[in-house]
């Protein structure tokens, strides 16, 4: 079969198009038929080898994909042929990536898809919906009445904190270009802020968390916007310099909250795709523009992601 590989770490052009064995096939998992699978940055990052982990050689890029069940290990009793599923957890810590015409996925990582969900956008959504998810009540164990600023709120991981954050009963205040203003008010922003101008904490203080997925806010204007006992939750760099006042930060019980979604747990993966599956199968979530590429194009892919063409879609490699 063809699957997407690299062999040394380094640049997109390492990526190549090769033949590989069929994967084998454990008592415990299950063999899918690859639909689709989505390009993040952290697969560059993998590539790059700017993120640590287990990898085998030559390894498969990729962790989120959609597919068909072909068949299953002796010893699966939840899926079936002919199930349309769902992964986001592989490539990473010793398992295979995604990018190849079947992939055998643990059964403890493959989630069933909802019916009459498009399985391309569906891709597209479950690594940034599940970091809101998880981000939300794991890292924050944030709760209905609380507020929330959530800066940079019109990517693809901010539209989803923000719609998650308002079906829990966050109170939630965003940062955008006014451009986007409209579609944060309609996912549930109570209200939006230009992120071109300077936050003023007498504005908006106090909230009980704060998250920018941007990296363009200052650590220490985040710290001064929370009240006592709120949080920065860090998702990606804060802007420089990565220093803040220590006094205030300690007389008022704050907090600083690291996640990326590489260390999530099982039973944190799992019980956010519980929780997403329910407002996938309503339409929610789906609120991505895509790019859709052939898979033969995942070096491609890299190249554009890392570049920033068409930095507002999501690209998805399809198989045929």
């Amino acid at each position: 079969m063809k699957a997407a590989v690299f062999e040394q770490f380094g640049a997109p052009e390492v990526i190549s198009i090769q033949e590989v064995p069929e994967p084998n096939l454990g008592q415990n998992d299950v063999l899918v038929e690859t639909i689709g699978v989505s390009v993040n940055h952290v697969d560059t990052f993998v590539r790059s080898g700017s993120f640590k982990t287990s990898l085998a050689t030559p390894h498969i890029i990729g962790r989120d994909l959609v597919g068909r069940v072909l068949t299953v290990g002796p010893a699966v009793t939840t899926f079936k042929p002919g199930d349309l599923v769902w992964s986001n957890s592989m490539g990473y810590d010793g398992r295979s990536g995604v990018t190849a015409q079947r992939v055998a996925v643990p059964v403890e990582r493959l989630y069933h898809s909802p019916s009459g969900v498009d399985p391309l956008h569906l891709v597209a959504a479950v690594h940034s919906a599940a970091t809101a998810a998880i981000v939300l009540k794991n890292v924050m164990h944030a709760s209905a009445g609380q507020r929330i600023l959530i800066a940079g709120a019109a990517g693809h991981v901010g539209t989803k904190l923000v719609r998650l954050a308002s079906i829990m009963g966050l109170n939630v205040i965003t940062t955008a270009n006014p451009a986007d203003f409209d579609r944060l008010d309609q996912l549930g922003s109570s209200v939006c802020l230009d992120y071109h101008q300077p936050l003023a904490a007498a504005t908006i203080h106090p909230v009980d968390h704060v998250i920018d997925t941007s990296g363009q806010l200052d650590l220490q204007i985040s710290l001064d916007l929370l009240g006592q006992n709120g949080e920065v939750t860090l998702i990606t760099a804060p802007a420089q310099p990565e220093v803040f006042g220590g006094r205030a930060f300690y007389t008022s019980q704050k907090q600083i909250n690291g996640f990326v979604i590489s260390h999530a747990s099982l039973e944190q993966l799992t019980r956010a795709a519980q929780w997403l599956n329910v407002l996938f199968e309503a339409g929610l979530l789906f609120d991505d523009a895509l790019k859709i590429m052939p898979f033969e194009q995942a070096q491609q892919a890299h190249q554009e992601l890392e570049a920033g063409v068409d930095h507002q879609k999501r690209i998805v490699l399809k198989f045929s």
